[in-house]
């Protein structure tokens, strides 16, 4: 008499959950470079937005007559960059909510003419300056870590 065989041996499971951990060990570093990436280009997005509603705002000024940038890029605790809080001066429409953790603005400063502002990216501080003299939101160039270059570059 043949018996049919309806079950997995023991060695065909093992095979499987062998090559499942191997899958698991090769995707899981994916995924955090993939995260990390996508912070990265959240960051930019934010820093062209933040830069390009600086130079509008400063279009806005000289129609009026006024040569001069704006004085704060933020006034409220929670949001960031929604310009001094007065009507008629907004940066950003709808500002950035702030947050410590990776991926969100804070502020380290507000003292004009230099306001410090970081972003978090893959656990590490990236810190910007905005120069109210020059209308400037740049990175600041003392040896920032690798992966903030990359949000500027």
């Amino acid at each position: 008499m043949k018996k049919n065989k309806k079950a997995f041996t023991m060695i065909e499971l093992v095979f499987v959950i062998v090559i499942l951990g191997i899958l698991a060990a090769v995707a899981i570093p994916k995924f955090a470079a993939t995260r990390t990436d996508a912070q990265i280009s959240k960051g930019r997005a934010d820093i062209a937005s933040i830069r390009s509603a600086i130079v509008t705002e400063r279009q806005s000024r000289l129609i009026k007559g006024d040569s001069a940038y704006i004085n704060s890029l933020s006034s409220a605790t929670t949001t960031l960059f929604d310009g001094n809080g007065t009507a008629g001066s907004e940066l950003l429409m709808y500002g950035i909510t702030k947050g410590t953790t990776d991926g969100h603005w804070s502020t380290t400063d507000a003292v004009a003419p230099f306001i410090h502002y970081t972003y978090k990216v893959g656990s590490q501080d990236c810190d910007f300056t905005y120069d109210d003299s020059t209308g400037k939101f740049d990175l600041n160039t003392t040896t920032p870590p690798a992966i903030c270059s990359n949000l500027v570059n």
